[in-house]
């Protein structure tokens, strides 16, 4: 059983920067592929960004390419989300979740269903 908890949400401006964190519990297989998904009110679930366990791949949304960067440390087991520029469409929960993706990341990475493990999520607000 893999524990996931986010952490570094809060209210930002337009312009501003953010960095999510996700820790995973000191026992979790650091294996898994992590990733970020986001929900904005009255939104389906979004996929933002994965990583892969060695942290050698990753995948970006389109909507957040060139804004956006994950990273992970292998050591502690805690996966980040650099958010910069960001944007009232931004707006949203984030969750990270971790799941076994075998090969490249993209396009697998974006789908909920690859995902065996989720957090409770953290809220981003960006005002404009």
């Amino acid at each position: 059983q893999v524990q996931l908890v986010e952490t570094g949400g809060g209210l930002v401006q337009a312009g501003d920067s953010l960095t999510l964190s996700c820790a995973a519990s000191p026992r979790a297989d650091i294996s898994y592929t992590m990733a970020w998904f986001r929900q904005a009110p009255g939104k389906e679930r979004e996929f933002v960004s994965a990583i892969s366990w060695s942290g050698d791949d990753t995948a970006y949304a389109d909507s957040i390419k060139g804004r956006f960067t994950i990273s992970r440390d292998g050591v502690d087991n805690i996966m980040y989300l650099q958010m910069n520029s960001l944007r009232p469409e931004d707006t949203a929960v984030y969750s990270c979740a971790a799941g076994h993706i075998i090969g490249p990341l993209a396009p697998r990475a974006a789908g909920h269903h690859e995902y065996l493990y989720w957090g409770q999520g953290t809220q981003v607000t960006v005002s404009s």
